[in-house]
């Protein structure tokens, strides 16, 4: 359908056309007259994103929307809402208590009336800052500043609750949890010092040094003890060969003594056999002297031989005592590292305790310090005032709306019902549509005419192209 077709179309049905037209004006002013007034007050919060000096970090920045996005939910949230009714005290209101009961009595006053007031509530978050309008549309325009700013003020406490209530639990959770690792604590050091009392060990590190030392010192005992015994051992050999080469008897000086009687006994003794004769009694007696000196000097020596081996003896017997003094100690260093071992454990043990213990009470004593919080980052930047125009209903508003709608609908109406009946409006559509071309007009006769005549017939000048 062309846009003349469409005119055509609309000047002959002009009479539906205008009445629907005129009715649609007339139910959208008649809709604005009858609606309510409403008038809205607007209240404006704003997020602080500095440093929380309890918690010691930021809060979410102001540019995160997703932040935003939750501090408006929660603003339109029911808890918000039957918060600002408590404010307001609408749960205590005789006429409140009496619309609820009309309404069916269901459920809670409180909650009942924070979902009206969810109806009359608008968020608007700011694009580029973190600031947050609460709008709130009322019949009355001081009750509308009041809700608004009860709702700014219920949004604060909420916010405020939010943040309290998980503090609590966590210092509760907390305190809880000192309280197992204290006893913990206490348990493991009560193990440490019966451990300690029952083993004797203070100082483990001063303890395990000395008996270090008593075994290095012990270890360093029997090796000179087993160098003397192989020494000794050796000269005992040499006895059994020939006594008198030995060096303790060589540089003994009884027998040196001895030697030198013996060498002038022997020189006396040859001077008496070269001038007196080996029967001389003086002879006879210096033989006697030499050999009571060879045997004193042979005596000296097995004496002195009869001595070594007694050493040697003595030797192996220190060397065996050394020897076992070592394996006990060693045994007693073997037991003492083991208790040390088990003291350094239950040390360990301690030690994770009490820091564990630590870590908890510095949490659980930052979660009393938040949990007891009264501030918030939410601050009210400015207060609702009555408005002094109602927003709505919007008479310019609502005609411009009926004017649009009634003019598609008027429209739309006459389209249809052309495209339901579909007439020939004019002339040139008969050869459009049939193929038939015009040969003449006959003027329309309005049926009340009494003298009827009928006006001479115009006949068209028909185009050789459309025959």
């Amino acid at each position: 359908m062309t846009f003349r077709q469409l005119l055509l179309a609309i000047r002959a049905r002009w009479r539906m056309t205008l009445g629907i037209f005129c009715a649609v004006v007339f139910v959208a002013l008649l809709v604005g007259l009858l609606s309510p007034q409403l008038y809205t007050a607007s209240a404006t919060v704003v997020v602080d994103a500095k440093a929380d000096p309890v918690v010691g970090m930021g809060y979410a920045t102001p540019m995160s929307t997703g932040y935003i996005a939750t501090q408006v939910d929660i603003i339109s949230s029911q808890r918000v809402a039957q918060r600002t009714a408590k404010l307001l005290k609408l749960d205590q209101s005789p006429e409140t208590i009496r619309q609820w009961r009309a309404a069916g009595g269901q459920g809670d006053v409180t909650a009942w009336i924070g979902s009206k007031l969810q109806k009359t509530l608008s968020v608007t978050p700011s694009r580029d800052s973190s600031v947050i309008e609460i709008s709130v549309s009322w019949t009355d325009p001081a009750n509308a500043a009041i809700i608004a700013n009860a709702f700014a003020e219920a949004y604060i406490d909420t916010n405020i609750e939010l943040k309290v209530e998980p503090a609590k639990q966590y210092a509760n959770w907390f305190d809880d949890r000192s309280r197992a690792l204290r006893a913990d604590l206490e348990a493991k050091q009560k193990r440490l010092a019966d451990f300690q009392s029952q083993t004797g060990i203070v100082a483990t590190d001063g303890r395990l040094d000395i008996e270090t030392a008593r075994l290095a010192e012990l270890s360093t005992q029997l090796v000179s003890i087993q160098a003397l015994r192989q020494e000794s051992e050796s000269r005992s050999r040499q006895i059994n060969g020939d006594p008198e080469s030995m060096a303790e008897v060589l540089q003994s000086p009884v027998i040196g003594s001895l030697k030198g009687d013996l060498s002038r006994a022997e020189a006396k003794l040859h001077d008496i056999a070269t001038n007196l004769g080996k029967n001389h009694p003086d002879y006879q007696n210096t033989a006697a002297e030499i050999a009571g000196l060879k045997a004193r000097i042979g005596d000296e020596s097995a004496r002195i031989a009869a001595s070594l081996g007694n050493n040697t003896q003595v030797l192996m017997r220190r060397e065996n005592d050394i020897r076992a003094a070592l394996e006990a100690q060693k045994k007693r260093m073997l037991d003492l590292t083991h208790q040390h071992d088990g003291v350094s454990v239950l040390q360990n043990d301690v030690v994770t305790a009490q820091r564990n213990l630590d870590a908890v009470t510095q949490r659980l004593a930052q979660s009393n310090l938040e949990s007891q919080m009264e501030q918030t980052n939410i601050v009210l930047l400015t207060k609702a005032l009555p408005p002094l125009f109602r927003s709505s209903p919007r008479l310019s508003l609502n005609l411009l709306m009926g004017i649009l709608i009634g003019g598609i609908l008027s429209v739309g109406a006459a389209v249809f019902l052309e495209m339901r009946d579909r007439l020939v409006r004019e002339g040139a559509e008969l050869l459009e549509l049939l193929g038939v071309p015009l040969l003449g007009k006959m003027p329309y006769i309005k049926p009340e005419a009494r003298n009827f005549r009928p006006s001479p017939v115009k006949l068209g000048r028909v185009e050789p192209s459309a025959i």
